[in-house]
C-alpha cells in the first residue's frame, strides 16, 4: 500500500515545467489553470498533452472545449503561476491578452506557448488526460518558470571543470576547484578585473570605488554608516579613507554635528564611468553565459549572500535617516 504523501514527494523528485492552460467557456468566460502535467507526445503530428484532476471546477469547461492554450511560464511568471493555481479570483485581471488562432486566451511574456485542438482525451485514474494538436507555436529566450521537490526552480546547465588540466587535480588536496570560496572569489576579480583599467584612469582605489558605489545608492551617510555597509569587503573604512575622497573632490563631507558625506559631481561622474564600464563587462558576460544561466547565477548568489549574512544593513531597503542629517539622498 502506497503512502499518497510519500508517493507525491517521490513524484516532486522530477522537474518539471510551469504551464498555464486556457479555454473558454461556452457563455465566452475565459479560463486558466497552473498545470506541471504537460509533455509532448509527437512531433509528426506534433501533439502535446496535460492532465487534470477531476474533481477540478475547470474540469466541465475543458472537457467541452475544442480549443485550448498551454502556456510555458518564464522565470519572471511565478505570480502569474501562483494566481492561476488559486480559485475564488478574477485570474485575467489586468493581463493584457494577445490574438490567436482561435478565440482562446493567450498570455505574452512566456518561454513558449502552443496553441491547440483537442484530439482526445484518455481516463488517467483521478484526472482526465487532453491530448492536443498543435496548430500554432511561438517560443523566446526567456529562460523557462521550473517545479521541483515542492518549490519554484530555475534552469543551469552544469558545469565542466575550471581547471585547465582537471585530469592533474589531486583527490586528497585539501584545496580544490570546488571549494566554493575559490570559486566565489576568482569570479570576483575576474570581474573586476575586466574594469580595472577604467579605475586606474580615474585614480581610484578598491576601497574608492566600494565607498563611491555605496553613496550612488545611498548618499548622505555618516562615517559609521559608510564602515557599516562596506564591511563585508573585509576593508575598513576609516576617517583616513573618507577625508582623501574629499581632498580630491569627490565628496562632501556637511557641517552638522553628526556629519554626513555625500557625492559631489566630480565623485558621481568618476563612479558613473566606473559602473559603466562595469555593465558592459557584465553584458560580455550575460552573452557568453546565456539568459538563463545568468538568472540562475543572481538567484544561487542571492541565496548564497542570505544564508552567509553575518546581519549586515540593507543597502535597497528605505531606511529612516537620523536627526540632523545633512542633503537628502540623491543629491
Amino acid at each position: 500500500m502506497f503512502d499518497p504523501r510519500d508517493f507525491r514527494q517521490a513524484l516532486g523528485m522530477f522537474a518539471t515545467g510551469v504551464t498555464i492552460v486556457t479555454a473558454r467557456a461556452a457563455d465566452g468566460t475565459p479560463v486558466g489553470i497552473t498545470a506541471n502535467s504537460f509533455n509532448s507526445v509527437s512531433l509528426q503530428p506534433p501533439m502535446v498533452l496535460w492532465s487534470l484532476a477531476r474533481n477540478a471546477r475547470s474540469l466541465p469547461v475543458f472537457e467541452a472545449a475544442e480549443f485550448w492554450n498551454v502556456h510555458i511560464l518564464a522565470n519572471d511568471q511565478e505570480p502569474l503561476s501562483n494566481r492561476f493555481a488559486r480559485a475564488g479570483e478574477d485570474k485575467f485581471a489586468g493581463v493584457a491578452l494577445d490574438a490567436g488562432e482561435r478565440d482562446v486566451p493567450l498570455i505574452p511574456g512566456c518561454s513558449a506557448r502552443f496553441q491547440c485542438r483537442t484530439a482526445f482525451r484518455y481516463d488517467g485514474g483521478d484526472h482526465i488526460i487532453f491530448v492536443g494538436e498543435v496548430l500554432a507555436y511561438d517560443r523566446s529566450e526567456r529562460p523557462p518558470l521550473l517545479y521541483v521537490t515542492g518549490g519554484y526552480a530555475l534552469a543551469a546547465r552544469k558545469a565542466g571543470a575550471v581547471s585547465t588540466e582537471p585530469e592533474a587535480t589531486i583527490p586528497e588536496a585539501p584545496y580544490s576547484e570546488d571549494l566554493l570560496g575559490y570559486l566565489l572569489g576568482r569570479a570576483h576579480f575576474q570581474f573586476m578585473a575586466g574594469f580595472r583599467r577604467t579605475l586606474s584612469e580615474r585614480q581610484l582605489s578598491d576601497p574608492d570605488f566600494f565607498v563611491l558605489s555605496l553613496l550612488s545608492v545611498r548618499d548622505g551617510l555618516s562615517a559609521a554608516e559608510v564602515a557599516e555597509h562596506v564591511a563585508y569587503t573585509g576593508v575598513d573604512i576609516g576617517s583616513v579613507a573618507l577625508r582623501s575622497l574629499v581632498d580630491r573632490g569627490l565628496l562632501e563631507r556637511s557641517l552638522a554635528p553628526d556629519a554626513r558625506y555625500v557625492l559631489t559631481a566630480a565623485g558621481r561622474d568618476a563612479i558613473l564611468h566606473v559602473l559603466a564600464a562595469a555593465k558592459s563587462v557584465e553584458e560580455v558576460l550575460i552573452d557568453r553565459l546565456g539568459v538563463a544561466e545568468v538568472v540562475a547565477l543572481r538567484n544561487l548568489l542571492k541565496r548564497a549572500i542570505l544564508a552567509s549574512d553575518p546581519g549586515l544593513p540593507k543597502l535597497w531597503s528605505a531606511q529612516p535617516r537620523a536627526a540632523g542629517g545633512g542633503p537628502p539622498p540623491g543629491r
